[in-house]
């Protein structure tokens, strides 16, 4: 079987804050519904900071592995390309990565205009938020 490379190229990627091997791309952001749809970019052979769900996060990955990680970096689990996922909040803090390359996934976040992540330390302490307001004044500081 071949194996297919989605092509990003034409993506804009932006940082978030100072966080390293993640980059997001917000597609649309529905007010009124309480809706982000982003694709998030994940390094390679990294973990992103550890963090909790507070919002319903529907995830679809595109290419590469999703790799999620316990609090204490033992990986959880490996979501293949095409795998399909619905996190509910308030799931246990977790890191998330790419396997042997970057992997890109789409997220589809509802629910709230608040609260959408808590960052968290190593003991898991939260450490900062992401809400919905920091993504709306990221989505128009791209545009």
């Amino acid at each position: 079987m071949s194996k297919y490379k989605f092509d990003d190229r034409n993506i804009k990627w932006q940082k978030i804050g100072d966080f390293e091997h993640c980059v997001v791309s917000i597609l649309n952001i529905d007010k009124e519904n309480k809706v982000i749809d982003a694709l998030f970019k994940f390094s390679a052979q990294e973990q992103i900071v550890l963090h909790r769900h507070v919002a319903l996060n529907k995830t679809f990955v595109i290419q590469g592995e999703h790799r999620l990680y316990t609090p204490s970096g033992e990986l959880k689990e490996v979501r293949a390309v095409g795998t399909y996922k619905t996190c509910l909040p308030d799931i246990e803090p977790h890191r998330e990565g790419g396997g042997d390359e970057d992997v890109i996934v789409f997220f589809s976040i509802r629910g709230t205009d608040g609260v959408l992540y808590e960052l968290l330390d190593d003991e898991q302490n939260i450490i900062g938020t992401i809400t919905m307001a920091d993504t709306i004044a990221m989505h128009e500081a791209a545009a």
